[in-house]
């Protein structure tokens, strides 16, 4: 671990790291403040853009005032101690939280420049172009090749070729193609617990999302399952934007390009994977990276 510089940059906003304070004070004490966004985050062409985001759940509130920018082709991580709200974060994306009645938002996401949380959107629509996979495996009950081709059945495609080459395609882009290619009418609960999630992968990537979501996906597996889907993580980043929640600070300093630290509700820093972990510009950052705390 580097040392950290002595004299911290400071943190845009209301609260700098000089202060007497820390940022946790502030964050307990319900103080503003913005967070600390490293330069290399606005070079990179966003496919999601998130912009003061708020959610309650009833009176309860989750998530303050969250801005980022995803980045188009890379993996992006979302680290913090469990109930930061990592996951609440990313299944707004997809707006999942809709399910819940006492849940209410304000601000902005934009999907490549569409509006994700606007009056007239379709969220069917939507939700065809963001892929999800989540933490345990969830194949459904059906063959191999129908849990791949699921997205095009529901859009009416019939055309048993191009059924076919969506199918392989895919299981191949998970790295699951020579695994199963003799068995794709087998049913997919009969797969193993690391093949199922990567059964999973090919059905979210089959229709060819715009950012594929990924939610502790690795947290239910074994560590040779864990490799092989770190390694699939690689493979896709260029052809997928990828945006990843883990608790595993090894997980995210391997597999992503870009982590953003968040804590109780707030986005605390976000910057190039390598900088976060070697030379973060908050010592809350680093102290949770070292596992100081969390």
């Amino acid at each position: 671990m580097n040392e950290p510089p002595t004299t911290r940059p400071a943190v845009q906003g209301t609260v700098r790291p000089d202060d007497v304070r820390s940022v946790f004070d502030a964050v307990s004490k319900g103080e503003a403040f913005e967070t600390c966004v490293h330069p290399e985050v606005a070079e990179e062409d966003a496919v999601l853009e998130v912009s003061d985001f708020d959610l309650w759940y009833g009176e309860k509130r989750a998530l303050y005032q969250i801005g980022m920018r995803v980045p188009v082709g890379k993996v992006t991580a979302l680290i913090g101690p469990s109930g930061c709200g990592k996951s609440t974060l990313l299944r707004c994306v997809n707006r999942m939280n809709d399910l819940i009645d006492s849940v209410r938002i304000e601000g902005d996401m934009r999907l490549s420049g569409d509006g994700i949380y606007g009056p007239k959107v379709d969220v069917i629509e939507l939700r065809k172009r963001i892929g999800m996979v989540f933490q345990k495996p969830n194949p459904f009950p059906m063959s191999i090749f129908e849990n791949v081709i699921y997205s095009l059945r529901i859009d009416g495609e019939r055309n048993r070729t191009v059924l076919d080459e969506v199918c392989e395609r895919s299981l191949r882009g998970a790295g699951l193609w020579d695994e199963v290619k003799d068995r794709l009418q087998d049913s997919a609960l009969a797969l193993s617990g690391g093949q199922q999630q990567r059964l999973c992968i090919a059905r979210a990537i089959a229709a060819e999302p715009e950012v594929l979501l990924l939610d502790e996906p690795c947290s239910a597996l074994d560590p040779i399952a864990t490799g092989r889907i770190e390694d699939l993580i690689e493979e896709l980043k260029g052809a997928y934007s990828i945006l990843m929640v883990t608790h595993n600070m090894q997980q995210a300093s391997r597999a992503s390009d870009y982590t953003a630290f968040m804590y109780l509700g707030r986005m605390i820093e976000f910057g190039p994977t390598e900088s976060i972990f070697l030379r973060p510009e908050l010592q809350e950052t680093e102290d949770y990276v070292t596992g100081r705390f969390g």
